[in-house]
C-alpha cells in the first residue's frame, strides 16, 4: 500500500499533506478499493519514517474529508462512497490557505486570485 507515497524532505508540503494527498488520489483512482484496510499509524510511520503524529494527522484529516474511516480497534479503511474529490479539493484550499498566511496576502487578494484561475479558458 505504502508504495505509492513517497515524503520529498525537500518539499515545502508538509509530510502529512504529502501522506493525506497520496491517500486520497490512491482512493479516488481506485488503486485502494473501498474496504481496503490501511495500516496502523504507528506502521506508517514507521515504514514511511515519519513522526506517529505526523501519520496520525494524515489519516484524521482523511476521515474528516470522507475518505477513511475507522471501525475503532479494527483499523482504518477507505470509505464507501466518500467524496474523495471533494476531500483533495479541501485540502488543497487549506495549503493555499496557508501559503497565503505565510505570504502575507489579505483574503481579499487571495480570494481575487483565486476567482482570475477559476475564470481563465
Amino acid at each position: 500500500m505504502h508504495d505509492f507515497i513517497r515524503i520529498d524532505a525537500e518539499s515545502k508540503v508538509p509530510p502529512y499533506e504529502q501522506i493525506r494527498a497520496a491517500v486520497a488520489h490512491a482512493a479516488a483512482s481506485g488503486e485502494l478499493p473501498v474496504g481496503y484496510r490501511l495500516p496502523t499509524v504507528r506502521a506508517l510511520a514507521k515504514q514511511l519514517s515519519v513522526a506517529v503524529n505526523t501519520a496520525a494527522r494524515a489519516y484524521r484529516e482523511l476521515e474528516q474529508g470522507g475518505v477513511v474511516e475507522t471501525r475503532g480497534r479494527s483499523g482504518t479503511f477507505v470509505a464507501a462512497g466518500g467524496d474523495s474529490q471533494r476531500a483533495e479539493a479541501l485540502a488543497a484550499a487549506r495549503n493555499y490557505a496557508e501559503v497565503i498566511a505565510r505570504l502575507g496576502l489579505d483574503r481579499t487578494e487571495a480570494l481575487e486570485i483565486v476567482t482570475a484561475v477559476l475564470h481563465r479558458p
